[in-house]
């Protein structure tokens, strides 16, 4: 099974991922081979599967850890992940994710839809099968009703020049944000009586995902599409104004409202413009500022986790995540 090689470095996390991937292949069982096929690209397809790992590494402050449980939580949290991307896709009209063709580029928008609320439903009967605790169930539903509420802000707010950074917020903590700290928090609470950690692991969780949303919009204002794996400025061309984009209309708002007004009908020229004066307006900086915040947050809460072996592993793998170029 291949694992993305930023795991190479911990083997023990890298086999139990490998085993958490087997687990949710066995689980996506459909009639229609193309698209089972296409939702395993999608699996294997070159996703760091970050989440997961939160999640299993939360799992290991158990004194009694079962494996298979953790992985089977692990397994649900990724299929939810892969069911946003799926809807995401379709709401961004995006053609392509990690190199290959979207399922809305691939098929249509229906099949993609179906595909997203399918995978849904694995989600779900991973947890029923594997996990005696329904309030994981609970947990798992809250969430994703706050992930879902997160992209219909993102869809409210597409195309809205008056956006702040309070409304960008909003909807980074009901996607990216509540995501990792599911993640976290799954973990951390089927490991443990301790619901002390499991909050801190929510916490935990929610600032490293605002600053890996803070990262990755700012990685769209990178002239090297080949290194991010999307087009450049994608968020902007959909009406998506994010963190650089909305540090700069703060100082340089006359000379970048006329392009935003175009909407979808922005040239490649007048993208590249955008980018510039983003650029000259310190917005990419300002963001990276923010992302650091953040980052040096998340660090500072693993820091006061109990002094066992996962935290040092949070530590590390956390550093290495917020510190990336693609």
């Amino acid at each position: 099974m291949n694992v993305h090689p930023m795991w190479d470095e911990y083997p023990a996390l890298r086999n139990e991922l490998a085993e958490t991937i087997q687990l949710i292949e066995k689980q996506i069982t459909i009639r229609h081979p193309d698209v089972q096929q296409k939702i395993k690209e999608l699996l294997t397809g070159g996703g760091k599967l970050l989440r997961p790992a939160y999640s299993i590494l939360f799992s290991q402050f158990a004194k009694e850890r079962d494996p298979k449980k953790a992985q089977a939580v692990a397994a649900a949290i990724e299929v939810l992940h892969l069911a946003t991307l799926v809807h995401d896709d379709v709401v961004d009209e995006a053609a392509t994710r990690r190199g290959q063709d979207t399922f809305n580029a691939a098929y249509d928008n229906r099949i993609a839809i179906y595909t997203g609320d399918y995978l849904f439903t694995v989600c779900f009967n991973l947890l029923q099968e594997y996990v005696a605790d329904a309030s994981i169930l609970q947990l798992d539903s809250n969430g994703m009703e706050t992930i879902l509420l997160g992209e219909l802000n993102q869809m409210t707010n597409k195309y809205q020049t008056n956006m702040r950074m309070r409304d960008y917020f909003r909807q980074v903590k009901g996607k990216t944000a509540e995501l990792f700290a599911l993640s976290c928090y799954s973990g951390a609470y089927q490991a443990t009586e301790n619901k002390k950690l499991a909050q801190q692991a929510y916490r935990i969780g929610q600032n490293i995902g605002i600053a890996f949303q803070l990262i990755d919009d700012n990685l769209d204002y990178n002239e090297n599409s080949e290194k991010i794996g999307k087009p450049v400025l994608q968020d902007l061309r959909n009406g998506i104004y994010t963190a650089p984009l909305l540090y700069a209309l703060q100082t340089n708002r006359d000379e970048l409202l006329p392009y935003l007004l175009k909407k979808d009908q922005i040239t490649d020229e007048e993208a590249l413009r955008v980018l510039a004066l983003v650029k000259e307006a310190k917005g990419i900086e300002e963001a990276q500022r923010l992302a650091a915040k953040y980052t040096q947050k998340a660090l500072k809460q693993i820091q006061q986790l109990p002094d066992e072996m996962p935290r040092s592993l949070l530590s590390n793998i956390t550093e290495q995540i917020l510190q990336r170029e693609s």
